[in-house]
């Protein structure tokens, strides 16, 4: 239990100090921008064609089936307001999640695989500034930003294909439809879909990467992915957390 106890507490205060560097303005010198660039090009750039391609085939099997569902039983003007819901308010967000911190975590065990001597550390306060803001902090930040970009291009991705399932390339459906979403993405509604995001793109930032550190000051081997498990529960707390305020406290219709 005390040994849990002080892997949250490492966690926490990880992403605390990651937080604190990435608003301040001396982390964004011009060897420390090309540094980042380089990282959000790879983890972001890299991936963004082929992984928006795949969620829009998987979006739209799922468009097609809930229509054609919904239109058997009669139910075709929920159609639209349960793709949205479903797809672009639950399921994408978090399978860009997913991806990323499984993409991002492997990357970093892989060369911390061949630095495991200058990686131990007790505490994050034994970590130099100067290693934070040129391997940490480029990472962190780029994980976070390739969340946040998968999760938003493909969900415009999914909103387009929505539309061309039910109306096809009419023009004339864009009035019902815009009032249609309008309806789902209210402000509450709104909000939170932007802060869960956020959440997950700071949860799969920081919890992978303070796992692989702790990891390595403890020596552990493990064929489990470090932190996963912390991961997920943080994922699904967040996800959890949201489903309550939306569905229970009112802010959905």
């Amino acid at each position: 239990m005390h040994r849990l106890l002080q892997s949250w507490q490492f966690m926490l205060q990880f992403g605390a100090v990651a937080l604190l560097l990435l608003f301040t303005p001396s982390s964004y010198r011009p060897a420390w921008r090309a540094i980042t660039a380089k990282h959000l090009y790879t983890s972001t750039w890299q991936v963004l064609p082929w992984f928006t391609a795949l969620a829009g085939l998987l979006s739209l099997v799922l468009i097609r089936i809930v229509v054609v569902t919904a239109l058997s039983y009669g139910l075709s003007q929920y159609a639209l307001q349960m793709v949205v819901r479903v797809l672009v308010l639950e399921l994408i967000p978090l399978s860009a999640a997913l991806f990323v911190a499984l993409r991002a975590g492997l990357a970093f065990n892989a060369g911390a695989a061949d630095n495991t001597e200058t990686m131990r550390v007790r505490r994050v306060s034994e970590l130099s500034l100067m290693r934070l803001r040129s391997e940490l902090m480029p990472r962190v930040l780029a994980d976070a930003f390739s969340v946040l970009a998968l999760a938003m291009v493909s969900s415009v991705i999914a909103l387009v294909l929505a539309y061309l399932v039910v109306y096809g390339l009419s023009p004339w459906g864009l009035p019902g439809y815009t009032r249609t979403v309008g309806q789902v993405f209210d402000l509450a509604v709104s909000l939170g879909f932007v802060l869960k995001v956020l959440f997950f793109s700071l949860a799969v930032a920081v919890v992978p990467m303070a796992a692989s550190l702790e990891r390595a000051r403890t020596d552990r081997d493990s064929t489990m992915q470090p932190g996963a498990v912390r991961l997920f529960v943080v994922l699904f707390l967040l996800e959890a957390a949201f489903l309550v305020v939306n569905y229970t406290l009112g802010t959905a219709p």
